[in-house]
């Protein structure tokens, strides 16, 4: 009673791997930008999160109908709630520095929990909350 997978089966568990492979390259980036953008000094490029954001776009088809679905919606609405957050308190930048530091503070550390808690699911085969 020694049963060999069906080849279905071992499709279904490489694309489960590339996908997580995927995710966690995705989350290792994001961490990159998220830590170096409250870290002074420790910038990480806005190239590395263009380039998982565009991963996630690419592949999320891939994802379609398993658990993983959930992941690249939340790091695709991470990344645009982000950038939309960000655009919105520029003028605090322009009228006074203080206050538009702090708003990019809070926004970078609202975006680190967001790559912390997803990844933390991920690694734990956990779907995302819609």
């Amino acid at each position: 009673m020694n049963e060999q997978p069906t080849p279905l089966a071992v499709t279904d568990a490489q694309s489960d791997a590339s996908l997580r492979t995927i995710g966690h390259i995705s989350y290792a980036l994001h961490a990159i930008v998220a830590i170096g953008a409250v870290l002074p000094g420790a910038q990480g490029s806005i190239l590395l999160l263009i380039a998982a954001f565009i991963l996630d776009l690419v592949k999320r088809d891939d994802a379609a109908g398993t658990w993983q679905e959930s992941h690249f919606r939340w790091r695709i609405r991470s990344v645009i709630f982000s950038a939309i957050a960000y655009v919105v308190t520029i003028p605090l930048w322009l009228l006074l520095v203080l206050p538009g530091w702090i708003a990019w503070i809070i926004i970078s550390i609202w975006f680190l929990y967001r790559v912390v808690r997803g990844w933390l699911a991920l690694n734990d085969r956990r779907p995302m909350p819609v």
